[in-house]
């Protein structure tokens, strides 16, 4: 993948955008990822005031964003998966990534705080596959000495239907541990043989306070807004590092970009002592045929803008900003 070392091909691709979008409104319409909502609405109400283009987003689930726009029925589609090549071609589609952000475990146990509950990739695939049901189970308990573990029942939560969480979460786990890959697997949706279905990061959040002695996984800042309880993952470099802004951007800046064909690259369990293991690019899909030429450039007319003016807002919500070099290279795509 060719790579710009500048951002002045970029800032030239906005303007030539934008100068066409004040002229008039427009109305684009995107579906898919909920883990892309809140950026997408930041965006969305900042934009709109500069350029005149207004954004319709329904976070419906990457699956379903991914099905939409291969149907035509949107303007955009968004997904935390990348779409598979030959679907792309199939729909004449240009799949890029527009922000990365991590998903952080989550649980609800008596007198444990943020952060201070310790785990490694084999515990948390034992935990999720229901090989491990009791917080006090040794194998826990010898990864966190000194920490007071509660006598209770692991009540596990996952997302039901087609989630990009999911997918995140048990392709790191698929790396990390061969009992997982071999009995899960990766994908949107999981056979589990335990736990309770909860509609995704929204539900996790919600669910999880009220439900004692429970583990879920969420994009982070559902984490950060309800205030829920962390906890450190053991990275790829055997070091245990808490879900941060820093060790999201650790992650970024440690992924081989370079050779991700269709700018899929793969940000879980990425080498680095500070990287968070579960850290997942968002794509949007964009359909380039002639029946939507019209809507097809506003959709790059928006997030041209937001590539040029959008870095602040993504760190305010948790997330992490593009590398610039790869911002310039995908500018540029847009731009033809």
């Amino acid at each position: 993948m060719r790579v710009f070392p500048t951002s002045l091909l970029a800032l030239a691709v906005v303007a030539a955008f934008s100068q066409e979008g004040r002229t008039a409104e427009t109305t684009i319409l995107g579906t898919g990822s909920a883990f892309a909502q809140p950026i997408y609405s930041r965006w969305a109400s900042e934009e709109a005031k500069e350029t005149g283009l207004h954004l319709n987003y329904q976070p419906s689930g990457s699956g379903i964003g991914q099905n939409q726009v291969l149907k035509g029925l949107t303007d955009f589609g968004a997904s935390d998966v990348p779409m598979d090549d030959d679907k792309l071609k199939q729909g004449d589609i240009l799949q890029f990534p527009t922000v990365a952000g991590g998903y952080a475990v989550v649980v609800n146990l008596p007198g444990v705080r943020s952060n201070e509950l310790r785990l490694t990739a084999d515990a948390l695939a034992d935990i999720f596959m229901g090989n491990i049901r009791r917080w006090d189970d040794a194998r826990i308990a010898s990864l966190n000495p000194g920490l007071k573990l509660p006598k209770m029942e692991i009540a596990l939560l996952y997302h039901a239907g087609g989630s990009g969480g999911t997918y995140a979460l048990s392709r790191y786990l698929s790396k990390a541990s061969e009992a997982w890959r071999k009995r899960m697997g990766v994908g949107m949706t999981l056979d589990w043989p335990v736990g309770a279905g909860v509609k995704g990061s929204f539900g996790a959040a919600t669910t999880t306070p009220v439900t004692a002695g429970s583990i879920a996984y969420a994009e982070f800042s559902y984490a950060v807004a309800n205030h829920l309880t962390t906890i450190q993952l053991r990275n790829k470099a055997g070091r245990f590092v808490a879900p941060s802004g820093e060790t999201f951007a650790a992650a970024v800046e440690s992924a081989d970009w370079k050779s991700a064909a269709h700018f899929a690259v793969d940000l879980t369990d990425t080498p680095g002592e500070q990287s968070w293991p579960i850290v997942t690019p968002t794509f949007v899909l964009v359909p380039m045929g002639s029946h939507k030429a019209g809507t097809s450039e506003a959709v790059m007319k928006f997030f041209s803008w937001a590539f040029a003016h959008g870095d602040d807002a993504a760190r305010s919500l948790q997330y992490v900003p593009l590398p610039a070099p790869i911002k310039a290279e995908i500018m540029t795509t847009l731009g033809k």
